[in-house]
């Protein structure tokens, strides 16, 4: 009997590639866990106020490393996300392109938000160069969960920081949302709106102008919430730093974020 002839069918180029990016985050999560640290993964939580039951415990100076070996990559991303690790969603912020980024992309990404380093990551690294941005701005406000409310302020208050756009009319329709989630206890929606609020006031001298008034009715509100986020808004905008920064026209240079002791 003569042997069976070997297929000589071309590979689908779709399928390669897919086992070529399946291929990539195998080695991405196998790099993440050999850089982990069991004390790192614990000090998460109590230091830095980060909940997560899967992380491998890496720190911010590695995954920077490990984005700038893996390069720009809009598949390897969406790939990176879909596992579920706290890191390779930090690194998906980092390798994926911005112009390729679509809205359905943010809302499905916002909605796995579980926690406000990956929530302000994402916004800080990603989302804010998108021509999206202001559009998520207004309709994550409006959303119920509280990352994915913080999601809407974390997001201006880092377009606001980066200077992606110097109309100041986009910033000016964006103080009304922070006024109206103001009242909002939850711990990282007040200080996500209190965020964006001294960004806006950062910008430059009519902006600031705007960020102060909407601060001094903050400041004097008889809800809890909106009277820290005024107040505090005023405290920080007085410093000499801010007047520095409103001078210098308001931008600050992108870099990935370390995590502080705690949220802003």
């Amino acid at each position: 009997m003569l042997a069976k002839a070997k297929s000589t069918r071309a590979k689908s180029p779709a399928k390669v590639a897919q086992r070529t990016i399946e291929g990539e985050v195998r080695t991405a999560l196998a790099w993440l866990e050999r850089h982990g640290s069991k004390r790192t993964r614990d000090e998460m939580e109590p230091r830095y106020g980060i909940r997560t039951d899967k992380a491998f415990g890496v720190s911010m100076a590695d995954m920077k490393t490990l984005a700038k070996q893996l390069g720009r990559n809009h598949e390897l991303a969406g790939a990176l996300w879909d596992t579920g690790w706290y890191e390779a969603r930090m690194l998906a912020s980092m390798v994926d392109d911005p112009e390729r980024v679509t809205p359905a992309q943010m809302d499905r990404w916002c909605r796995d938000f579980d926690n406000w380093g990956i929530c302000d990551t994402v916004c800080f690294c990603l989302f804010d160069r998108s021509p999206h941005a202001f559009a998520k701005v207004v309709s994550w406000s409006r959303r119920r969960d509280e990352f994915q409310k913080r999601a809407a302020f974390a997001l201006l208050a880092c377009l606001a920081l980066h200077g992606r756009t110097a109309d100041n009319a986009a910033y000016m329709r964006c103080l009304p949302l922070i006024e109206k989630a103001a009242d909002d206890e939850r711990n990282f929606v007040k200080k996500g709106a209190n965020w964006a609020l001294r960004a806006i006031g950062g910008r430059n001298p009519e902006l600031n102008a705007a960020a102060v008034a909407v601060a001094q009715r903050l400041a004097a509100s008889a809800q809890p919430a909106a009277r820290w986020i005024g107040k505090d808004a005023l405290r920080q905008l007085a410093r000499p730093a801010a007047a520095r920064r409103v001078a210098a026209g308001g931008r600050v240079k992108r870099r990935t974020p370390s995590p502080p002791k705690s949220s802003p």
